[in-house]
């Protein structure tokens, strides 16, 4: 049977007597694509941060890549997660070239310092930085990029280490549909490759959902609303339940659309 990389049991996040999750139970399994859909408030950055090892419990139980939060050494479980988040760009020196931005990854460091990379690494990283559509942008500086750019960039930051399990939040945002398609199509591939990380993607859009991604569990007011195979759970009922108002859903050659129901 494949290994559970996150096991959530009745898992809950309170912070000034209020719930910012309450009790969430989920496992992820090796080399599933999970994606996390819901509204604003639902709890789902703060999913993310007990995945990443940045958030503990208060109630229940979590387990990443095998070790118990509250039980590990946190600084050890952290490098073997790839993560990009809007925390982690708020944390990239403004004058850090991209290369670097991508390269640092292979230390967990942000901000490259006397590190020593070898041609491979390079080359790795110049090939991530192609596959999500910043072909190019390698020798500009992180604070000269748009919001989209560097959304890309931080994407091919955080599978630069080969991860063994891959958290991307909210990726897409910010993009335009160009960079959205782009962003789209190297996630899609990384999704169908079978040597890919198992990865978990929060978004708000279903449009931003790559074809690959097999697994969906959607959020409202800090809880799970359904959780489990894309295919079964991600219905128009299921979704309006999680938005709280009436939606139209389609699938077209592989992709996503919602709408309000007429």
């Amino acid at each position: 049977m494949p290994e559970a990389v996150v096991e959530l049991d009745s898992v809950g996040v309170v912070r000034s007597r209020t719930h910012l999750l309450r009790d969430v139970d989920l496992t992820v399994e090796e080399g599933q694509r999970w994606v996390v859909l819901g509204p604003n408030g639902a709890g789902k950055t703060t999913l993310f941060d007990v995945m990443a090892a940045r958030t503990f419990p208060s109630e229940g139980r979590a387990t990443v890549l095998g070790e118990t939060l509250g039980e590990t050494d946190v600084s050890e479980l952290r490098p073997r997660i790839g993560l990009s988040s809007a925390t982690l760009a708020g944390q990239v020196p403004g004058r850090e070239k991209v290369r670097d931005v991508v390269l640092t990854a292979a230390h967990g460091v942000v901000g490259r310092w006397r590190e020593q990379y070898d041609d491979v690494d390079v080359a790795r990283a110049d090939q991530l930085l192609a596959a999500f559509g910043v072909t190019g942008l390698g020798d500009r500086t992180f604070g000269t990029l748009s919001e989209g750019e560097r959304k890309r960039v931080l994407v091919a930051r955080a599978v630069m280490t080969d991860p063994e399990l891959l958290l991307l939040d909210e990726p897409a945002a910010g993009l335009d549909l160009r960079g959205r398609e782009d962003l789209v199509r190297g996630l899609t591939s990384l999704a169908l490759d079978p040597a890919s990380p198992t990865t978990v993607l929060v978004t708000h859009h279903v449009e931003e959902i790559p074809p690959g991604f097999d697994h969906v569990l959607l959020m409202r007011a800090a809880q799970v609303v359904a959780a489990g195979p894309v295919e079964t759970v991600l219905t128009a009922g299921a979704l309006s339940d999680t938005f709280g108002t009436a939606l139209e859903l389609r699938l077209d050659d592989g992709r996503w659309a919602a709408r309000a129901a007429r």
